[in-house]
């Protein structure tokens, strides 16, 4: 288990955490938690602001093959894998890639690439057999469950590929960044400091690797 950032290649977005935080309403939170066409593709205040693939996680799927050392013909899994996007790039690189998501909304305008790769499902519930893919990560998805469940989605995890994960979460270092993350955060229902998350990691026999999403 270590502190890996496999997302080090990707751009750094511009938030406008003061007006996401003035902007944001127990409304805002329960229609961006539906997962559906306002939170993938409508105004930004409710989510993305328009979730369209523009290439930014080739570097990111060129990162986890070397990580993971998987080879053309691997079977890998992203849990939480929205519209498919780092699904279709590691498909580019010769890796057997599938996905799994809740929304189904954005299954329906996934790319083209990856139709029929990619499964409607819970990360505390994943349809397949122990050990059966070379690889397992999830990116910015776990937090989205209470405690409980996300614990269960760890082990899920762990369950698929052991000793070959990697975990992304919502997470602050001090409560400065703490307390920025609380006025922007629409969708996570669980979020820690490091050392809780990595307390539920070990809770859940996690032997995976992991890092954090920290709003500044």
């Amino acid at each position: 288990m270590a502190e890996i950032d496999l997302l080090r290649a990707l751009p750094k977005g511009k938030r406008n955490v003061q007006a996401r935080g003035t902007a944001k309403t127990p409304e805002h939170i329960r229609i961006s938690r539906e997962y559906g066409q306002v939170y993938f593709d409508g105004p930004r205040e409710y989510g993305y602001g328009g979730y369209r693939y523009d290439g930014r996680w080739q570097p990111v799927a060129k990162d986890i093959v070397a990580h993971f050392g998987l080879k053309p013909g691997d079977r890998v899994l992203d849990v939480g894998c929205a519209k498919g996007f780092l699904v279709k790039d590691l498909l580019a690189l010769g890796i057997d890639a599938f996905g799994i998501d809740v929304s189904a909304y954005a299954l329906m305008h996934c790319e083209p690439e990856v139709v029929g790769r990619l499964h409607l499902g819970s990360a505390e519930m994943l349809p397949f057999p122990d050990e059966s893919f070379a690889a397992v990560f999830s990116i910015n998805t776990i937090h989205n469950l209470p405690r409980d469940r996300c614990l269960q989605a760890v082990r899920e995890l762990q369950r698929l590929a052991p000793g070959k994960g990697f975990i992304q979460v919502d997470s602050y270092r001090t409560p400065e960044q703490k307390e920025i993350f609380e006025s922007w955060v629409l969708t996570a229902m669980h979020h820690d400091y490091p050392p809780g998350w990595i307390e539920l990691f070990g809770d859940a026999g996690y032997t995976g690797d992991w890092y954090w999403t920290i709003i500044e």
